[in-house]
């Protein structure tokens, strides 16, 4: 289909509208002012605004906050809570127990609790006011070259209007082509133009696979005498039941404004079991007795997922490219055993914007002047805190005893452990075959379980989302050989996507006559999360961005 596309210049370009984008479009703003330099500079979002598809814990340490404003307080930066103390618990089945040592990367007490979603609105009304032109509901779609095919000059958003097999409606709008001088790639987690840059310009040679943790996340309105109102600690985190220990995970509870609790749990992608259903095991820490005490008389207000790059330092990209540079969760921002990554992702958007401002003021977008990026950030504090915790989730992929042992020398040796730079495996090699014992695709729930006011199944958690997505357009899920989704996946593995998906995007459906499966897809309940590029075992799911301003319209996550 021959089209005719529009054409905007800007100076550069930022990729999503999370806080690494944000905090890096400020940061640029800042310096073209004190240099009095005119520059053009435009940020797109897929989602319908500025926050409805962020989500995190989120506990922030104001580290980058307090350089990018000193006076955030002053100009009413939404902080949630501040944490007066940390609380750290062993699950049992139906025990709990108070680890008397907090390790040093989860010593929170003075740092913020946030919504992301109100944080990266607030981010984004500053960073409107100094000039930046944010355009929300536009999806990257396609990366621009130049002739030499390594070079980046900017990037096509998504057409709209096309019909399920992807011709023109009578609404149809063609995507925009986005020249820019420098890119700055700040998607997030797994993201799909950084993954298509990476095939082109191999970004990852040399690095250890990126692994992921996928994470499901409520804010709960609790009762009026609730827990946080005399508790000590309002900054709760969880190992142990259900996963045990041998799975990479916990449970996250922390107090926000107005008797609301931010719940979450996450589950390393590198489990085995290929019938592990990550939203049943949400639902079991949810029923803990424990933690059902905690959120017991409440009721569910808004539910979303997402996936989390966790393979730290060793996994970090190159960071610079003709003409772009990669920011935030999408280059392994993440200090994984502190649980928190958005100070990193906002002080490598700034970093960027200090390596961006020197190239404009040299006229000079190639990998040899962006790499100032680069060398800023290996001085910096960012790199020495995700340096520090460089063997961890390689020594948190191990199993039994020798887990443990690798943990404690890399706690005690300042990430150094037993074997630096120890191997790991990516999260789509992991599965073992499911057992015959096992049973079918995924077992009917149990109804008594759910009351769907505190505890709400998969659907009505899509509902609480907020998901909407255009039902006659082109899925933005591709399957490339449905035949084997049904046959050889289903036999190896029961098709695990009917279980690790928190949406219910996948089911198996039996024709009653012929007895013969067929896989449904059902791309309108998707979260955005991405599991399921990561997490497919045969590489047989590619996650696209459907029409921009679509998918989650999270307000409180």
């Amino acid at each position: 289909m021959d089209i005719e596309r529009e054409k905007i210049d800007f100076d550069v370009l930022f990729v999503g509208g999370g806080p690494a984008s944000l905090a890096g479009a400020i940061r640029l703003m800042q310096l073209a002012k004190e240099k009095n330099i005119s520059l053009e500079v435009a940020l797109i979002e897929k989602g319908s605004e500025l926050g409805s598809h962020s989500l995190s814990g989120a506990v922030l340490n104001p580290i980058a906050l307090k350089e990018l404003f000193p006076n955030y307080i002053e100009k009413e930066c939404p902080v949630e809570s501040t944490v007066k103390g940390d609380g750290f618990y062993f699950l049992t089945q139906n025990r709990h127990y108070r680890i008397p040592i907090i390790p040093r990367y989860m010593h929170n007490k003075g740092f913020l609790i946030i919504s992301l979603s109100r944080f990266t609105r607030w981010l984004g009304d500053i960073a409107e006011d100094l000039g930046v032109n944010i355009f929300p509901g536009f999806a990257g779609k396609e990366v621009l070259y130049a002739k030499d095919q390594r070079s980046i000059i900017g990037v096509r958003t998504g057409d709209k209007g096309l019909d399920k097999e992807g011709n023109p409606k009578s609404n149809f709008e063609p995507g925009i082509d986005l020249m820019a001088k420098v890119t700055v790639l700040g998607e997030g987690a797994r993201g799909s133009l950084t993954k298509n840059i990476s095939q082109k310009l191999n970004l990852f040679a040399g690095k250890m696979p990126q692994v992921f943790e996928s994470g499901i996340k409520e804010v709960i309105q609790l009762s009026e005498n609730n827990y946080f109102t005399s508790s000590d600690a309002n900054d709760i985190h969880t190992l142990g039941y259900p996963l045990g220990l041998d799975i990479a995970g916990g449970g996250f509870i922390y107090e926000i404004k107005d008797n609301k609790a931010s719940i979450g749990f996450l589950v390393g992608l590198g489990y085995q079991n290929p019938m592990l259903d990550l939203y049943d095991e949400f639902i079991k820490f949810k029923q803990h007795p424990f933690v059902a005490d905690i959120i017991k008389g409440g009721k569910v207000l808004e539910q979303g997922a997402r996936t989390v790059s966790s393979g730290g330092f060793f996994t970090i990209p190159r960071l610079a490219v003709d003409g772009g540079v990669f920011v935030g969760g999408c280059a392994a921002m993440q200090n994984t055993p502190g649980l928190k990554g958005v100070h990193l992702s906002m002080k490598s958007g700034m970093l960027a914007a200090e390596a961006i401002i020197k190239a404009i003021e040299t006229s000079d977008f190639t990998q040899k002047t962006l790499d100032v990026y680069t060398d800023l950030f290996q001085k910096s504090w960012a790199n020495h805190e995700i340096y520090e915790a460089r063997n961890f989730s390689q020594a948190l992929s191990k199993k039994g005893p020798l887990k443990w042992i690798h943990i404690g020398a890399q706690y005690i040796t300042n990430g150094r452990g037993l074997v630096d730079n120890m191997p790991i495996h990516s999260d789509s090699t992991t599965l073992k075959p499911a057992k015959a014992s096992q049973g079918d695709v995924r077992p009917v729930p149990d109804k008594k379980t759910l009351d769907g006011v505190l505890y709400v199944d998969k659907l009505t958690g899509v509902y609480l989302s907020k998901t909407m997505h255009r039902e006659d357009q082109p899925s933005h899920i591709i399957v490339h050989d449905t035949d084997l989704c049904v046959h050889m996946c289903y036999n190896r593995y029961r098709s695990p996507c009917t279980r690790f998906c928190p949406g219910d995007v996948y089911e198996i459906e039996i024709d009653p006559k012929t007895a013969t499966r067929r896989l449904k897809l059902n791309p309108s309940n998707c979260l955005h999360c991405k599991t399921c590029d990561i997490k497919d075992p045969y590489g047989n799911i590619t996650w696209t961005c459907p029409e921009g301003g679509e998918g989650p319209g999270y307000t409180m996550l």
